[in-house]
């Protein structure tokens, strides 16, 4: 179900990986300004046909039921939906100034003034099967480039790049899953129409199950401050846990199956995924050699009435993966930097826990921490080079100034990498996004900031200021600033 398409097969730029080596823009600055040009026109349609579309609003019975029987599951009210759609388009521009650096490798970000964008449009089609049962597509066309083909800073910049970048729009099939969801007693509560999810009165304690393809993260890590690269904060780490390597090819989305169980103030997650075939591939290893399995608990609470959440995670992969150290020994004497890539002879485990935690302080102020850590023997498989993080930050409602729509984002993340990974970057390694040629090691730490405003509820106008120092963990270069806007509309 995963389309790789030119969406002009005439344009010589076709999309390059993040380690391709395909880092001059030149012969494409003239069609990119054009592309750029166009998708923001586009942007703006589709933020123009949202404001028509909602100039005539639904009408929607939302009194609650009386309580069903512990077997019933609601699915006949006049507010449920049969099939629901929705749209985004999201436009991220962002642009560093030169920085200092004496040195770069195959992995730099280059300290020359540099500019990306990133585009997407995507479709959120959902449809009810039967009682309980959704279905779920998004086809997506996906454009653009992080700085140096996303490379160079483990705590990437832009949560809209991935790991490899096209300058034409390509055409996807991003998600694709079946929803079955089991009600545990007769209690409900409203769940409107919005993206992958149709409107319905959904069981309160309940089990979900979900199968298909979608991303770790559509059902693991969530934080109600920091989770969306499309409304809020734009930093890889500051969305999600920096040391969570997660499954993710290329593109992010995979195959997998996961269960949540929600009973009173607790809920519990399990899920099992496909790992990609190799580390940073966009092809996923569906034999099933290679895997992920994780554990999340949740507890709810409610301390002076604010609703808050604490989340503890518990993650594995099983993947062919190098040894820092081994890599490091079969290196020595040859002269030649060492390569994970060369001592991947087997199948490894490799685990990692992270803490996430979200409170309400008040109606228009919400804070959020996120710490965690993986074993740091073999390579990073999937997400990016963090072996341990922690992460925290703000976000401050324009309910406080009667702009509900619009919000004031601080956060900052400190991430870093142990001891093995650190000499081997530092004789010249390369993992799956940072690589200098070499290492004088110091913790990265960013500082994110943006105010998000919202002129009406389906479009908004975000800039977006990133404060990096040491990337790539290295003191030898930066520190680098990075300026950003996001023009970003929903229906």
């Amino acid at each position: 179900m995963k389309l790789l398409i030119s969406v002009d097969p005439s344009v010589g730029c076709d999309y390059v990986g993040a380690k391709s080596g395909q880092t001059s823009h030149a012969k494409c600055d003239s069609l990119m300004r054009i592309q750029g040009q166009f998708r923001v026109v586009l942007s703006l349609a589709v933020t123009g046909l949202a404001a028509i579309a909602r100039a005539e609003p639904a009408v929607m019975d939302k009194t609650e039921p009386a309580a069903a029987a512990p077997d019933a599951y609601p699915s006949t009210e006049p507010w449920d939906e049969r099939l629901s759609l929705h749209a985004q388009s999201t436009f991220i521009v962002q642009y560093h100034p030169p920085f200092h650096s004496p040195y770069t490798g195959p992995l730099s970000l280059t300290p020359d003034n540099s500019a990306d964008e990133t585009w997407s449009l995507s479709l959120f089609l959902g449809a009810r099967l039967w009682r309980g049962a959704d279905v779920y597509v998004n086809p997506e066309l996906l454009q653009g480039f992080g700085f140096s083909n996303t490379t160079g800073i483990a705590g990437f910049t832009n949560g809209e790049a991935f790991k490899v970048g096209s300058r034409t729009p390509l055409a996807k099939i991003s998600r694709l899953y079946f929803e079955q969801t089991f009600a545990l007693d007769g209690s409900t509560e409203t769940i409107k129409s919005s993206q992958n999810q149709v409107a319905a009165h959904r069981p309160v304690d309940r089990l979900t199950l979900t199968i298909g393809k979608y991303a770790v993260v559509d059902i693991f890590d969530d934080n109600r401050y920091a989770h969306d690269t499309r409304s809020g904060f734009m930093n890889w780490t500051i969305d999600d846990l920096g040391a969570f390597d997660m499954a993710s090819p290329a593109f992010n989305y995979t195959y997998g199956a996961s269960a949540e169980l929600y009973a009173g103030r607790w809920a519990g997650r399990a899920g099992f995924f496909l790992e990609p075939r190799s580390p940073n591939a966009i092809a996923i290893d569906t034999s099933f050699r290679q895997f992920q399995p994780l554990v999340e608990v949740e507890k709810r609470h409610e301390p002076f009435g604010r609703p808050g959440k604490v989340k503890v995670l518990l993650f594995a992969r099983r993947v062919d993966g190098g040894s820092f150290s081994g890599a490091l020994a079969a290196a020595r004497g040859t002269g030649q930097p060492p390569s994970t890539a060369a001592v991947r002879n087997g199948l490894v485990w490799a685990y990692g826990t992270g803490l996430n935690i979200e409170q309400e302080v008040a109606s228009y102020l919400g804070v959020f921490l996120r710490a965690g850590l993986q074993s740091g023997q073999s390579e990073e498989f999937s997400f990016t080079q963090v072996q341990e993080s922690a992460s925290g930050g703000a976000v401050l409602s324009g309910k406080r100034w009667s702009r509900d729509g619009d919000a004031i984002g601080l956060a900052f993340v400190v991430n870093g990498i142990f001891s093995s990974e650190r000499a081997y970057l530092a004789a010249g390694g390369t993992g799956i996004i940072i690589g200098d040629g070499a290492l004088r090691y110091a913790p990265e730490e960013i500082v994110e900031t943006y105010y998000k405003l919202a002129p009406w509820r389906w479009v908004s106008i975000t800039p977006d200021v990133q404060f990096v120092n040491h990337p790539a963990y290295n003191q030898d270069r930066g520190p680098v600033w990075v300026f950003g806007a996001r023009l970003h509309g929903e229906y």
